[in-house]
């Protein structure tokens, strides 16, 4: 079979990186695809030396950058991403994670062989370089594969969700999530990711908060994670994880206080 011909029956990629300061971690998520048509990395203000890795490690990506403070505009981001990308299929990364060999594998026979037009992938969480399984934390299905030209684009402030049409699919292999890999990542992303759940709430014009509604939240996070989806079988790494995201929901609730009284 001659190059052409084979080109003609196989379809191409283009591999999606958002990156901010994670010059940690971009080397690893580089070399996990590295196999990929097409690279497109957005650095949303990047300021460490995320840059000088990925440009070393991917000399051939498409880069742009954007001033946006990070965590704080994915939908955005995606876009820009999409708009860049020039192959049949894409599928969006982010710095902390990685692809498999067998999640490659899978992939490539997948965009061959499609049955939908999009895909959820499943994520195998690492919580201080430790995997976990409970609590909600797998299988943590990501829509993170699409067909290029049915992808109209991203929407949404926090939660960002693609806007296309289709039954999705779900593919089997793991992704590589290596997220909260340290307390100081893991507050870091409390101040950012709190403030935009308490401004959400607040658009939402959520009932003023009282003092026992901080007791009740925090409970019913804690109650979840730890005994309703069992992430105490995870150890200690899954009573710090429950733990730390009982504070965060205070914190959010702390915040939605603060905006509440400022209006008033």
């Amino acid at each position: 079979m001659t190059k052409q011909t084979k080109n003609q029956h196989t379809n191409s990629l283009s591999i999606i990186i958002i990156c901010g300061n994670f010059e940690n971690t971009i080397g690893d998520c580089i070399k996990s695809i590295k196999w990929a048509d097409e690279t497109i990395i957005v650095f949303a203000n990047s300021t460490d030396n995320s840059q000088k890795i990925a440009k070393k490690l991917a000399p051939k990506a498409k880069t742009t950058t954007v001033t946006d403070q990070y965590g704080q505009h994915y939908a955005k981001w995606r876009n820009i991403g999409l708009k860049l990308a020039t192959n049949d299929w894409v599928f969006y990364i982010d710095t902390d994670e990685q692809v498999t060999s067998k999640l490659k594998t899978e992939i490539l026979k997948t965009i061959n062989n499609p049955k939908h037009n999009h895909y959820a992938i499943p994520r195998a969480n690492h919580y201080l370089g430790k995997r976990v399984k409970h609590g909600g934390s797998y299988p943590d299905y990501v829509k993170r594969l699409f067909k290029r030209k049915t992808l109209k684009k991203w929407q949404g402030a926090i939660h960002e969700e693609p806007v296309i049409k289709g039954q999705i699919g779900h593919l089997k292999s793991n992704l590589l999530h290596f997220t909260h890999t340290d307390l100081n990542s893991m507050l870091e992303k409390t101040i950012r990711w709190t403030e935009l759940e308490a401004k959400a709430l607040y658009k939402t014009k959520h009932p003023p908060i009282v003092w026992w509604r901080f007791f009740r939240m925090m409970f019913t996070t804690f109650y979840t994670r730890l005994i309703k989806q069992q992430m105490w079988k995870d150890g200690t790494i899954g009573w710090t994880s429950a733990i730390f995201e009982t504070f965060n929901t205070f914190i959010i609730y702390a915040r939605l206080y603060e905006l509440q009284q400022k209006k008033n």
